[in-house]
């Protein structure tokens, strides 16, 4: 099929690479424009644009396609059909109908659970035994349109957004290429409002570490924001940040440290398996404990 493709960050690429893979011809990729990174703060080009180039697929990268000209020049592209995984910018009616066989968003969540921006995140962050990858035919709404193929995961006690996040990529992958050799015969199957949940964006305020909560719900905190941003604690001035953790048994005043990396909580405690200082890599808890003495008790 002759295809769109439209995403931007690291997630996205090996959706790109298995459409390529699979024979399908990538008429254009549109992407995030390049936004400045590094310690240069120079342009940097996202995953997705790289990885078009490294492959020689034109590259498009509008701020917008609210505007007729931007409109006119997608659909001109004559496509069967648009890819669109974590692209960025919202399409228009125009630019939905534009392909012959319209567009498909492949999306990390379970839907019609975790709708929105951060279905990854959220899903560890609640608590969920599961969560997948659906292929949804998109509309005018946010995450709403029929869902076309669906594949569940189980979550881990200890599995963080950035082990789901690859695993989902790589089902996304592999279902997108599915969804278009079966097109005509999935049954699309509409969602249900019913259930539905939205998976805010985010915020750099939820990151702080709160011991006064209960061990299963800081360990999912902690979990659900690792690798970024990171859960964190002060630490002398320092932030230490908490990447993987489990909540364990434990019973002393919330934030009390009880040997070893394991922190109590207003019910148990949680142990640390893998922490950040700040400017340093990452490291196993037992690698920290061997520089760093904690203190009696953590804010």
């Amino acid at each position: 099929m002759r295809v769109v493709f439209m995403g931007t960050p690291e997630f996205s690429v090996p959706p790109l690479d298995a459409l390529v893979a699979a024979g399908h011809e990538i008429a254009c990729v549109y992407t995030q424009p390049p936004r400045p990174a590094g310690r240069g703060k120079k342009d940097r080009p996202s995953p997705v644009q790289a990885r078009a180039e490294e492959l020689g697929i034109p590259v498009r990268h509008p701020t917008s396609l609210r505007h007729a000209d931007a409109q006119s020049d997608f659909a001109a592209l004559n496509a069967d059909i648009a890819v669109v995984v974590a692209y960025g910018l919202i399409l228009p009616q125009a630019v939905l109908d534009a392909p012959a066989h319209g567009c498909l968003n492949i999306h990390a969540s379970l839907l019609p659970r975790w709708r929105g921006a951060a279905p990854i995140h959220r899903a560890i962050m609640a608590g969920d035994a599961e969560t997948g990858v659906c292929i949804m035919q998109m509309e005018a709404g946010l995450d709403t349109g029929p869902v076309l193929l669906r594949q569940a995961t189980s979550i881990g006690e200890t599995d963080t957004t950035g082990d789901l996040h690859d695993r989902l990529s790589r089902m996304g992958a592999e279902m997108i290429v599915e969804t278009l050799n079966r097109l005509g015969t999935l049954a699309p199957e509409p969602q249900a409002d019913i259930g539905a949940t939205y998976a805010d964006k985010i915020d750099k305020s939820e990151a702080r570490t709160d011991w006064s909560r209960p061990a299963t719900q800081v360990a999912r905190q902690i979990n659900g924001l690792s690798p970024f941003p990171g859960a964190w604690t002060d630490l002398d001035g320092e932030r230490l940040k908490f990447l993987r953790a489990r909540p364990v048994d434990g019973d002393a005043p919330p934030g009390t440290h009880i040997g070893g990396l394991r922190i109590a909580c207003r019910t148990g405690a949680v142990e640390i398996i893998e922490v950040q200082r700040q400017g340093k890599r990452p490291m196993a808890a037992d690698e920290l404990l061997r520089g760093l003495t904690l203190p009696d008790r953590l804010g």
